[in-house]
C-alpha cells in the first residue's frame, strides 16, 4: 500500500483576509442572535400550539409536537455547528 507524502510547508493554518476578521464575527454574532430570537419564538408557537389543540383538536396539538421536534433539532444542529465545520477542516 502506497501512501502520498505531502510536504508541510504546504498546509497553512486558516487565516482571516486583513480587516474582515471584525467584520465576520460581528455577522457570526448577529446570526447567532437570530437563531436564539428564532428558537424562542419556535417553541413559543409550538407550546401554544399544544396547548390550543389539546381538547377537541388533537392535529393542532400534533402538529405542535411534531413543530418543536423540528425547532429543537435546528437549535441542536445551530449550537454545533462550528465543531461540525472545524472537524471537517482540511
Amino acid at each position: 500500500m502506497r501512501t502520498l507524502n505531502l510536504p508541510t510547508g504546504l498546509d497553512p493554518a486558516p487565516t482571516p483576509p486583513p480587516g474582515l476578521e471584525a467584520f465576520a464575527s460581528q455577522l457570526l454574532g448577529w446570526m447567532k442572535w437570530g437563531v436564539i430570537v428564532a428558537g424562542i419564538f419556535g417553541v413559543l408557537i409550538c407550546a401554544l400550539m399544544v396547548i390550543i389543540g389539546r381538547r377537541n383538536r388533537s392535529a393542532t396539538a400534533y402538529e405542535g409536537m411534531i413543530g418543536s421536534a423540528w425547532v429543537l433539532g435546528g437549535l441542536a444542529l445551530a449550537s454545533v455547528a462550528a465543531v461540525l465545520v472545524g472537524a471537517f477542516q482540511l
